[in-house]
């Protein structure tokens, strides 16, 4: 078949101005997705993986060159979503990118689908879609995710630990520096303590990366210690009930948040994990904080 433009190409196929858009869709996701898959490459210590998302990305571009065919437009990668994706990548892993973006190709491939009757080479390219998604299946073996045990472990207990700790301080002291003081002190020592644990676990086990293990499991402990203490460090020191209201909004806001990302990297159920692990480490504070109450009265200590 000769072709020689766009024109003659829609005069013998008739393509609708809904196919055209869809078209174009199509092309901007492509050209996109080629950059984001050659960034995602550059991340990528393991040769077959880095070799597999280059070639990936290449196909991308050559799918985009097709539709470009079609619509006579030339376009550019979207800058704004090639470098968001490259920064989750660094914070969250790329394995959480490409789980995202596997998102959009069910997306795509219902496209592909409608146009297949119009379009002729939408089969084959419809096609190279779903190997995609099947290679990229396969390929999602990221360090980090080994990890993800050790990772809830941390989250988990520092969340209900400290959510409980802080709760329960919080009107037995009635001063946001001291419960801060006292929250800093706790966490951080069972920082020490679960990161220990953690580790012995691993080594019990036969786990030849028990210090890996014990280091995420640390990090993940530290970090909610800082992000639930900052509302105590930030209101004033009256200000108690303000600084606990802020510490749980935290504590939701973390569980959603970390839930999420395992729920997506992981194929896992999100609505009930969040569920689950946000009426726990609600129920602890609660519950805490009504000891705090009746400590408070019953020594009958006023500060």
């Amino acid at each position: 078949m000769d072709i020689k433009g766009g024109g003659t190409l829609e005069k013998r196929i008739e393509i609708s101005e809904e196919t055209k858009k869809a078209m174009l869709k199509l092309q901007q996701n492509e050209i996109t997705e080629h950059a984001i898959y050659m960034n995602l490459a550059k991340r990528v210590k393991k040769q077959s993986d880095k070799e597999l998302l280059e070639r990936i990305g290449r196909e991308e571009k050559m799918h985009s060159k097709i539709w470009e065919k079609y619509t006579n437009k030339k376009l550019k990668p979207q800058k704004f979503k090639v470098y968001f994706y490259y920064f989750l990548s660094i914070i969250l892993g790329y394995t959480f990118v490409i789980k995202i973006m596997e998102k959009g190709e069910v997306v795509s491939q219902q496209m592909y689908a409608l146009l297949r009757e119009e379009v002729p080479e939408a089969n084959k390219l419809y096609e190279d879609e779903q190997g995609h998604e099947y290679a990229l299946i396969n390929l999602l073996d990221e360090d980090r995710l080994q990890y993800v045990g050790s990772m809830v472990l941390g989250l988990n207990d520092a969340l209900v630990e400290l959510t409980g700790t802080l709760a329960g301080l919080s009107f037995a002291l009635q001063n946001n520096k001291i419960v801060a003081l006292s929250g800093l002190i706790t966490g951080i020592s069972a920082t020490l303590s679960m990161a220990s644990s953690e580790y012995l676990s691993a080594r019990s086990e036969g786990n030849v990366n028990a210090k890996k293990s014990a280091f995420y499991t640390g990090i993940m402990y530290i970090v909610a210690v800082i992000l639930l203490v900052l509302p105590y460090l930030l209101f004033p020191s009256h200000k108690y009930v303000h600084a606990l209201v802020t510490m749980l909004i935290t504590v939701v806001i973390i569980i959603f948040a970390f839930t999420y990302y395992v729920s997506v990297a992981k194929d896992l159920p999100f609505k009930k994990r969040f569920l689950e692990m946000a009426s726990i480490s609600l129920s602890v504070a609660a519950l805490s904080f009504l000891v705090g109450v009746l400590v408070k009265q019953f020594l009958g200590i006023d500060i």
